[in-house]
């Protein structure tokens, strides 16, 4: 929800891991930023009349046939340009340098040296500031109008500037953490090359997300599938700010939530945010459905179908409807491009409601679509949603039915409850919750014998994970205090009935994914 009020930087992808983190560090400027690709014809970009452009890093050599080349005539536009990594080769060669792949390359951190105390992108960094490399081919040209602003011992051209035309090019990656001081050579590009005010927020979002939703819908009515995630409650409560009762929430109990989650959104939504909420306990429906199941694929499969199934039969109950809201995020936007580079019609059916009849002529209604994940918790935050809620740890949407491994049952569910419960009951007490990305349960379709009392037991084992991560696609294990996994087996054997052993996973992703279906 961004209008011509703010200004804007694009970020042109040459299909780098770290195109979405550029993004992100240019929104912490307080400035818009989008991701486009780097096919992206020059009169596109005049048309969306940014402040600025950043080419982004790839995986690609300049020197192969064929790899990205943005359009020429990019650089026409009279606007900034900042290249990083790729994004300065590719100007460099364009420009009338050239490229080299040298028989060094450089991997990790290096210490630059400011040669050009002038350079407006250096203005606020200090000299020796560390930065992330991570390149095989370099600069061993530059073209015509441009100057060295600082080097490493092994890359001469570490930054160059042509300032008349306003194109920078640095070989390192500012946006990672790694570069102490890379934050402030994004601010001094976005805020005082380009000139582009700092007015974007999520004060600014939710004005311009509420007037965008009431122009859309009218007087038409919206049906949201409420699920007490983090991105389903934020767009619930954003489109209900805008239109009131005319949002209509489905929310269906699929029997394998956290203990006490359903209570939990009822009151949130239903009596303190007073929401227009339906309720549809469907957890026999789909405890049917499973049964005697234990292949991970086939429960996410019955589970996904038994959801759409419910779902449309509690849409049938709501009378007429115009739109369907999804918390589709801006991550999700970018991933379902098809590699021409266009957008792409398909929704990502884990993050959506997928697979709804046709004859639900519904238009989608995506309020947060411009936005990243950390964007959508300031949101909430916003919005007046509890830290609890906001700042709660990814949670899968067949729930607890791909933590209970093997088959699931309403007691092996049960179990796993209080089990999950008091794991992060005592993670919370802990203070940890907020160091962790992810910590789940699994119940494990594995029993062992045990004393518990004077009594020899047979009973199940439950597995306890958390890992640190910052996008998902990689993660490691959390380093656990000992004291804290302790208290929590103890506990877990204690007021558990049905378990008699606790382990803890400390498989990294990958080989492992995080959950274990």
């Amino acid at each position: 929800m961004v209008t011509s009020e703010h200004d804007l930087v694009v970020v042109l992808d040459f299909g780098a891991q770290y195109s979405q983190l550029i993004a992100r560090r240019v929104r912490e400027c307080g400035v818009y930023s989008q991701i486009v690709p780097y096919t992206v014809s020059a009169e596109d970009i005049r048309a969306m009349n940014p402040r600025g452009i950043i080419f982004s890093g790839g995986p690609s050599s300049v020197k192969t046939p064929g790899s990205p080349r943005p359009d020429a005539a990019i650089f026409s536009l009279g606007i900034p340009i900042l290249g990083i990594c790729y994004g300065l080769q590719v100007m460099s060669e364009m420009l009338g340098g050239n490229v080299t792949c040298p028989e060094k390359k450089e991997y990790g951190l290096q210490n630059i040296d400011i040669v050009d105390r002038n350079s407006a992108l250096f203005s606020s960094v200090s000299d020796k500031s560390r930065v992330w490399m991570s390149h095989g081919d370099s600069v061993d040209k530059i073209p015509e109008g441009f100057h060295v602003t600082a080097v490493t011992p092994t890359c001469p051209y570490t930054a160059i500037e042509d300032p008349v035309r306003r194109f920078y090019g640095v070989q390192f990656h500012p946006e990672v953490v790694h570069s102490e001081e890379g934050e402030k050579m994004i601010r001094s590009f976005v805020l005082d090359i380009c000139g582009a005010r700092a007015d974007w927020n999520m004060g600014s979002f939710i004005d311009d997300a509420v007037r965008e939703i009431r122009e859309k819908v009218g007087s038409r009515r919206v049906l949201c599938g409420l699920s007490g995630g983090v991105d389903s409650s934020v767009a619930a409560v954003l489109i209900h700010k805008a239109i009131g009762d005319q949002l209509v929430c489905v929310f269906v109990n699929n029997g394998m939530l956290r203990k006490n989650e359903a209570e939990s959104v009822l009151e949130l939504f239903g009596r303190h945010f007073q929401m227009n909420l339906q309720y549809a306990d469907a957890s026999e429906d789909f405890l049917s459905a499973l049964k005697g199941v234990t292949e991970p694929e086939a429960k996410r499969k019955i589970i996904g179908r038994v959801f759409v199934d419910i779902f449309y039969r509690e849409a049938r109950k709501c009378g007429d409807i115009s739109f369907l809201a999804q918390g589709t995020l801006y991550p999700d936007v970018i991933e379902s491009r098809s590699p021409s580079g266009g957008p792409s019609s398909t929704i990502k059916s884990h993050h959506n409601v997928g697979g709804l009849p046709e004859d639900l002529k519904w238009e989608l209604l995506e309020p947060l679509k411009e936005l990243f994940k950390d964007e959508v918790r300031e949101l909430g935050k916003e919005l007046g949603l509890p830290d609890e809620l906001v700042n709660r740890h990814p949670f899968p949407g067949p729930g607890l039915g791909v933590r209970c491994i093997g088959e699931v049952t309403r007691e092996r569910l049960d179990t796993l409850r209080d089990v999950d419960a008091i794991f992060i009951d005592e993670i919370r007490k802990a203070g940890l919750y907020g160091k962790i990305w992810q910590a789940l349960a699994d119940l494990l379709p594995v029993k062992s014998v045990g004393v518990q009392g004077d009594e020899r037991t047979y009973r199940e084992v439950c597995t306890l994970r958390a890992v640190t991560s910052e996008d998902a696609m990689t993660a490691d294990w959390f380093r656990m205090p000992y004291d804290v996994l302790q208290k929590a087996a103890v506990r877990i054997c204690n007021e558990v009935p049905g378990v008699n052993r606790v382990l803890y996973d400390i498989t990294s992703k990958p080989p492992a994914t995080i959950e274990w279906e």
